[in-house]
């Protein structure tokens, strides 16, 4: 059963449009005998005049999903640890047990980080707490690192690879790195600045879930695979629906359940700071080639250099996902996430994130460019704010 399929089959199906499961994930079908409360939300303050920065990012997608192995270069033991599309933060404990696991067994107590961002950052803490020793070694820290400009929610098998190569062994390998990875996170809840912390999102449509058939595929490009409802459907909070005249968004369908949310820059900061407190370094270094690897002691090296693996080691099967958050403000009273018409909505403690997330899951695919644009920066905000017009 493919994607689409698994989708439609558990009622997830909206108006065409409507919804990047890729982008923010699949969406449980709503509890049949739940009571429904009419709810009050205080309006998301969407207007253009407060977005007060424009970031984009590079996802590293690998069609074969993620890369979690060792390679040897000379006297040195490279660990990969990269190319998690969408889902970097979203499986990054989970990812740097394998990775860890990987240089434990090299005996190695001294082991090296390349990288600084989601991926390096959990690695070098995991390593930590299995009792190495750990330098990271980048050429920027956060907040200059392509993932401090990640949206900021749970979304593990966003771009993760592409369907027709989620074999067995990589569905086990990520329902793994999910299960861990989510485990890790509700130990980190209720942290000072809320580095982690559980939202309701709303996914808006124009019509009823399951009225309208499955969006069909533009042209012949694989499908990108999704597992959330095949593999930790228990990890998914029940949906609920709500109708018109239940909630603010007009004559719209509402679908709440909960997701978690990153505030990035508290969350960075906590994992440097884990990482100074148990004696771990961090170098300022920039490396070219893996023969640069050589000039390192350490004989042990963890590789999360995500997108720049591809400069670094060669890895030309990685393909960038372009990603533009417009950022405004924070609003106090807003906690809640949205997702309508192919846009989204974060109330992120570090600022309000607006994101483009576009008809398809192929949207920004390809496209390595960082250069902000205005115009898709004002579609995201105008987007939301139509969902309070006349409400």
């Amino acid at each position: 059963m493919n994607r689409r399929q698994l989708l439609a089959g558990a009622g997830a199906a909206f108006a065409v449009g409507s919804l990047d499961a890729c982008t923010i994930g699949p969406v449980p079908e709503p509890h049949p005998s739940s009571p429904v409360t009419p709810i009050s939300l205080s309006p998301v303050n969407a207007t253009i005049d407060r977005i007060n920065r424009i970031t984009v990012c590079t996802r590293p997608f690998r069609p074969l999903g993620p890369r979690i192995e060792a390679e040897k270069f000379d006297a040195k033991t490279v660990i990969h640890n990269y190319g998690h599309g969408g889902g970097g933060w979203s499986l990054s404990w989970g990812s740097a047990d394998i990775a860890v696991k990987l240089a434990q067994a090299t005996g190695e107590k001294d082991i090296a980080v390349i990288g600084c961002g989601a991926l390096g950052l959990t690695a070098a803490v995991a390593a930590q707490k299995a009792g190495l020793n750990v330098t990271i070694y980048a050429k920027e820290l956060p907040p200059n690192v392509r993932s401090s400009l990640a949206t900021g929610v749970w979304t593990p098998s966003s771009r993760i690879c592409f369907e027709q190569n989620a074999t067995p062994a990589l569905k086990a390998q990520w329902e793994q790195m999910c299960r861990i990875s989510h485990a890790q996170y509700q130990t980190l809840l209720g942290l000072p600045g809320d580095p982690i912390e559980w939202v309701d999102i709303y996914r808006i449509s124009d019509a009823r879930r399951g009225s309208h058939p499955a969006e069909k595929p533009a042209d012949d490009r694989p499908e990108f695979a999704e597992m959330e409802l095949e593999l930790v459907r228990d990890l998914m909070p029940v949906s609920k629906e709500y109708a018109p005249g239940t909630h603010p968004f007009g004559q719209r369908y509402a679908y709440r359940n909960a997701t978690i949310m990153f505030n990035i820059s508290a969350y960075s900061y906590f994992l440097i700071s884990q990482l100074r407190e148990a004696g771990g370094k961090i170098e300022i270094r920039e490396f070219h080639s893996p023969a640069d690897l050589l000039a390192l002691r350490q004989k042990t090296i963890l590789n999360c250099t995500g997108y720049g693996a591809k400069a670094l080691f060669g890895d030309q099967s990685l393909q960038p996902v372009r990603g533009q958050l417009a950022r405004a403000p924070t609003q106090a009273d807003v906690r809640y996430c949205l997702y309508y018409n192919g846009a989204f909505f974060a109330p992120r403690r570090d600022g309000q994130v607006f994101q483009v997330t576009g008809p398809n899951d192929y949207y920004g695919f390809g496209d390595d460019t960082t250069v902000p644009d205005r115009a898709e920066a004002e579609k995201a905000v105008k987007t939301i704010a139509s969902l309070f017009e006349n409400a």
